[in-house]
C-alpha cells in the first residue's frame, strides 16, 4: 500500500455518510466521539506535518484541567469534552478548544474505581446539542452540551442487572445513533441495550444474547447490504438490527481476562482482537435469504492488540501487539510485518500517517504502509505522570491532543 491517495478523505467522508448513521459535527475536522467521526479510528484532516521537529510538534498549550483517569477526548464546536476523577467524584468536564480551560464541569457520581486503575476511562460522546458520558460505575449521564445541565440519568448495573467480564470496572463509550443511544450493560437481562436520547427509557435490550459486558463499545456496519450494530463480548462477537434489536447473527469467540479492542470491518469481514495469549480472529459474514451465518475464517496468536485500538486501512489492520507494531491482510490473515517500534500502546491515523502514542515511551509518527514498517518522528511526552498514558491520541482541527491523567497537552501539527 502506498501512502493514502488525496482523495481519501473524500472516500473517508462519504462512507461515514453512507455507513455511519449519526450526525456529523458542524466542522468535519473535529472528533465528536470514541475515536472519531466515523468511530474507527481515523481522521478525516489533510495538510498535517509529514515529519516532526526534534522534540516533537510544537506545542500550543498544556492545562491540567482534565482531572484523574484513562478516558480519551472527544472536541466539538469549539469545545473538548472528557470525563475526569476530581476531588468531590467524577465528572463530564468540558474545556476551551483554544487553551483548555474550564467551561464547565458536571458530576457524574462517585471517583475511585478499580484499587490499581482508579478513574473513568471511556471517551464523551457529543451529538445534536448534547453529551453522553459513561463512568466507572456505570452512570450513563445525558447532558445539555452548552452548560453540562443533566437530561437524565441511567445505572447500567442497578437498573438494567449489568454485568461485567471482569473487575476494571465500565470502560465502553456510548454510540449514538438518531434518537437511540446504544450501550453495552451485559448480563441476564440482555447484553446491549438501546435507550431513547430524549428520556433515557428502554427502547430494546438483546434479550436472546446475554453475556457478560467486556470494556468494547459498539460501532455501526452495513455487511450483506444490512445496516447493524457490532459488539465484541468475552464470549462472543454478534451483529444486531438497530430498530429492534433482534441478534441477526453471532459466533463463539472466548476471550479471556479482558476484551477492549474496538472491532474493525473490510467488506463483509470482521476483524477482531484481544491479548492474554487468544490474538486475532476473522470472520465471514455471509446472508442467504433471511438467514445469517459467521465463518471463521482464519486466526492468529501473532496479533493481539491489548487496549490501544487498530486501524483498518485499504484491507489491512494496523496497531500494536506487544511492544511491536504490525501489519495484517484482514482476509488471508498474512502477517506482513511485526517489528519494533515506540512500544504497547494506542494508534490514531491522520494523513497517511499513525500517530502511536506508547503507554510508557514516546509519540511516534509512522508512515501508513503496508509493505514495511518506517517510523518517521518521535518525541518524548513531558510531564509524565507515574500512571500509564492509556487515554487515545486524538487529532483535530489541526492539532493532536494526548492526555495523561490531569494533564492534557494540545501540539500544533499543521502544515504552514
Amino acid at each position: 500500500m502506498s501512502p493514502l491517495s488525496s482523495n481519501f478523505r473524500i472516500r473517508l467522508l462519504t462512507l461515514s455518510l453512507i455507513l455511519g448513521g449519526f450526525s456529523l459535527p458542524a466542522s468535519a475536522e473535529d472528533w465528536p466521539q470514541w475515536r472519531g467521526p466515523g468511530r474507527d479510528g481515523r481522521s478525516l484532516q489533510t495538510d498535517l506535518l509529514k515529519k516532526w521537529p526534534e522534540g516533537g510538534p510544537p506545542l500550543a498549550w498544556k492545562a491540567r484541567t482534565a482531572g484523574a483517569g484513562f478516558s480519551s477526548i472527544s472536541v466539538s464546536k469549539g469545545v473538548i469534552y472528557t470525563l475526569g476523577d476530581l476531588a468531590d467524584g467524577c465528572h463530564v468536564i468540558a474545556l476551551k478548544e483554544e487553551d483548555g480551560s474550564l467551561v464547565w464541569k458536571s458530576r457524574t457520581g462517585e471517583a475511585g474505581g478499580h484499587r490499581g486503575y482508579p478513574g473513568p476511562r471511556s471517551t464523551p460522546t457529543v451529538d445534536g446539542g448534547q453529551v453522553f458520558a459513561l463512568d466507572q460505575h456505570s452512570n450513563l449521564i445525558c447532558l445539555n452540551a452548552a452548560d453540562g445541565e443533566q437530561v437524565w440519568t441511567v445505572n447500567l448495573q442497578d437498573d438494567f442487572d449489568g454485568k461485567m467480564m471482569s473487575g476494571w470496572r465500565w470502560s465502553e463509550s456510548p454510540l449514538v445513533d438518531g434518537e437511540a443511544v446504544i450501550c453495552t450493560p451485559g448480563g441476564a437481562k440482555g447484553t446491549v441495550l438501546a435507550l431513547s436520547r430524549k428520556t433515557g427509557k428502554k427502547l430494546w435490550q438483546t434479550s436472546e444474547w446475554t453475556d457478560p459486558t467486556g470494556y468494547s463499545s459498539v460501532i455501526i456496519a452495513t455487511l450483506n447490504g444490512t445496516r447493524q450494530y457490532l459488539q465484541l463480548t468475552g464470549k462472543s462477537l454478534a451483529g444486531i438490527d438497530p430498530k429492534s434489536g433482534k441478534v441477526l447473527w453471532r459466533v463463539e469467540r472466548i476471550g479471556k481476562t479482558a476484551v477492549i479492542t474496538t472491532p474493525v470491518v473490510h467488506e463483509n469481514i470482521v476483524w477482531v482482537t484481544s491479548s492474554y495469549g487468544v490474538g486475532c480472529h476473522a470472520f465471514q459474514i455471509d446472508r442467504n435469504g433471511g438467514e445469517w451465518s459467521a465463518k471463521e475464517i482464519h486466526s492468529s496468536r501473532k496479533f493481539a492488540n491489548h487496549h490501544g485500538g487498530v486501524i483498518e486501512l485499504n484491507g489491512h489492520v494496523f496497531g500494536s501487539t506487544g511492544g511491536s507494531f504490525a501489519c495484517m491482510n484482514i482476509r488471508s490473515g498474512e502477517l506482513i510485518y511485526r517489528e519494533r517500534s515506540a512500544g504497547k500502546g494506542a494508534t490514531t491515523f491522520a494523513d497517511g500517517h499513525f500517530y502511536l502514542r506508547s503507554e510508557n515511551g514516546p509519540v511516534a509518527l509512522i508512515k501508513a504502509s503496508s509493505k514495511e514498517l518506517k517510523e518517521i518522528s518521535s518525541f518524548d511526552q513531558p510531564e509524565r505522570s507515574e500512571k500509564k498514558s492509556w487515554a487515545h491520541p486524538v487529532v483535530a482541527n489541526g492539532k493532536l491532543y494526548l492526555r495523561d491523567q490531569d494533564l492534557l497537552l494540545c501540539y500544533d501539527i499543521s502544515e504552514k
